[in-house]
């Protein structure tokens, strides 16, 4: 089968389109995916990089589960595809059925994890014709999307409702979102208002208008003073996706007793805290990633209400990755990047 192997941390040359990979064979428990479109994240080029690595790129804990990579690996965590194979002990209703995978994996290779995988960092991912994954993490799906559209969900807009479960965001909150011209962050807009939330975007000048057309109520310009826009104490819920060193001014605008809510760090993922901030307004600080029990099933049910749109920015083919990231990487786009195996 086609696919794009990592071969090592370090930069696109680390990625290798080979067409010569044996098509996996479904395990115990397991099916067989036949991958129609597969989305782009941050992640992937964080674990290509070795981002996640708190020992200055070393490789022995650049996973993100804190551990070494294996290598190849094939990356994607976003998958959409059709299920043409079933292990024994796996649902056989789920053959022929079009799939979303759930990222987040709690089983694997027939057993349960300890500590939940993620697509494309502890197993392969969906950047290959072929993927196999455990039954339970395969989720049929009835829509008149396309492979395409429906690639742009599973790892963005779970997180995101990830975040919002976390915070218990409902109808009364008014709810601050960094960095809401991106995958999470558009899907953040979109889910927080399928709540009835209010939404406050900071995202780049360029693109204000992008978010506000996503759903949200006002966008901020990214850089700017936030409490000077909008007041201390003015946001029930912070979705933090940035970090970096204007982080401080996210608790001066937090109310006390709000929720902040955390699930990436592009502009750097080290941070001032004033923990009089913290504990004298009785913040609450949730970190993210594991998925709840239950998100990732109602993300599906609401794709197929039609309550969230995909926001598809661009595709791209297979061998293309290597575009792919580093037009991921100018950040002149909003919402999600797909590759096609079509093309």
């Amino acid at each position: 089968m086609r696919a794009v192997c990592l071969t090592e941390h370090g930069g696109p040359e680390a990625l290798v389109y080979r067409a010569d990979i044996p098509v996996p064979a479904p395990g115990r428990s397991e099916v067989l995916i036949k991958v129609g479109a597969a989305g782009v994240n941050n992640t992937d080029i964080n674990t290509r990089v070795g981002w996640y690595s708190k020992s200055d790129g070393a490789a022995a804990d650049a996973s993100w589960g804190g551990q070494a990579l294996s290598f190849p690996r094939i990356q994607g965590t976003d998958i959409c595809g059709r299920v043409v194979e079933i292990g024994d002990g796996a649902d056989r209703g789920l053959l022929g059925k079009r799939v979303l995978v759930e990222p987040c994996l709690r089983e694997a290779n027939g057993e349960l994890l300890s500590q939940p995988w993620f697509m494309g960092s502890e197993c392969d991912g969906g950047f290959a014709e072929y993927v196999t994954v455990a039954a339970r993490h395969a989720h049929p799906i009835e829509t008149g999307l396309s492979d395409v559209e429906l690639a742009s969900f599973p790892c963005s807009y779970s997180t995101a409702e990830n975040m919002l479960t976390r915070a218990e965001v409902n109808e009364q909150d008014r709810v601050l979102i960094t960095g809401a011209s991106g995958g999470v962050g558009s899907a953040a807009i979109q889910l927080a208002k399928a709540r009835g939330a209010r939404v406050i975007a900071v995202v780049s000048d360029s693109k204000q208008q992008s978010v506000l057309d996503a759903g949200a109520d006002q966008a901020l310009i990214r850089g700017g003073s936030l409490q000077g826009q909008l007041g201390e104490n003015s946001a029930d819920v912070v979705m933090d996706l940035v970090g970096g060193e204007d982080w401080p001014e996210l608790l001066t605008i937090l109310r006390p007793f709000g929720r902040y809510a955390v699930s990436g760090a592009i502009a750097g993922p080290i941070v001032k805290l004033d923990l009089r901030t913290l504990y004298l307004k009785d913040q609450r600080f949730l970190g993210c990633t594991v998925l709840d029990e239950g998100v990732f099933a109602r993300l599906v049910s609401l794709i197929e209400q039609g309550a969230v749109k995909p926001l598809v920015a661009r595709s791209f083919s297979l061998k293309s990755l290597s575009e792919a990231q580093a037009f991921f990487l100018d950040k002149q786009f909003t919402g999600k990047l797909v590759i096609d195996m079509a093309l």
